[in-house]
């Protein structure tokens, strides 16, 4: 009796197991500002998916896109078939990864895919870096300030907003900034999915080439504000993975 119970428990694992290991990963891909609860409100099948997050710590000094982009590639398994989802720097990085790490897709969300594609104040300060006379800490205060006026629809998830942006420490803050600033890629790594709102003033949806879709009145913050409609999208460009 004993041992018909120890094979069926056995059993049982094994076929938690494979399905398991038969399951894409997804991993989400924060941006600047934010965290992991950026993504909160997508909704994904996690039974043929299984989401996992990147994790940032604060780069080190000097550090380039492509290089804090190898730092996070270590937190990837690439033993299993995975996808990459990236909102704004997360997407910048994420394409940095497709080139070496070659995912099943990588769906941008918000986010540029190469620095032409990045608004005019970040190019200017490719010549004029006028981000590094701030100290940190005003960079943080700067940034608190500009997101309401910028980005008005984040009123909506205000205290989400308010909370992410305060868990960062300004030499992260200064650090990826100049990441930004920069970003030596000037040319798509890949073929990538583009999701982009027609109100986003951080990457205007002019500077995007070819949007694979695109939300009306969405802003930057459309990852966490229209949820619902990514989600959607998110459930078409997934179907191709069934």
């Amino acid at each position: 009796m004993l041992l018909k119970f120890v094979l069926m428990i056995g059993l049982v694992l094994a076929v938690f197991k494979t399905q398991a290991q038969s399951r894409t990963a997804i991993y989400l891909v924060h941006g600047q500002g934010s965290d992991q609860r950026l993504f909160d409100s997508l909704q994904f099948d996690t039974s043929r998916f299984e989401i996992r997050f990147l994790n940032y710590s604060t780069p080190s000094k000097g550090a380039t896109m492509n290089a804090f982009a190898h730092e996070l590639a270590q937190q990837i398994d690439t033993t299993v078939p995975f996808i990459l989802v990236g909102t704004s720097l997360g997407g910048m990085l994420c394409c940095e990864m497709q080139e070496f790490l070659h995912p099943e897709k990588v769906i941008l969300i918000s986010s540029a895919t190469n620095r032409n594609e990045l608004p005019f104040r970040y190019r200017f300060q490719r010549a004029v870096p006028l981000y590094a006379i701030f100290p940190p800490r005003l960079l943080i205060g700067g940034a608190k300030m500009m997101q309401p006026l910028v980005e008005p629809d984040r009123k909506h998830n205000k205290v989400t907003f308010k909370s992410m942006l305060a868990g960062k420490n300004g030499i992260y803050m200064k650090r990826t900034i100049r990441m930004i600033i920069r970003w030596e890629r000037t040319a798509d790594a890949g073929k990538t999915i583009r999701i982009h709102g027609t109100n986003d003033h951080t990457i205007p949806i002019r500077n995007i080439d070819k949007p694979t879709y695109v939300i009306k009145k969405g802003s930057h913050m459309i990852t966490l504000t229209r949820a619902e409609e990514i989600s959607g999208f998110l459930r078409e460009i997934l179907k191709e993975e069934e």
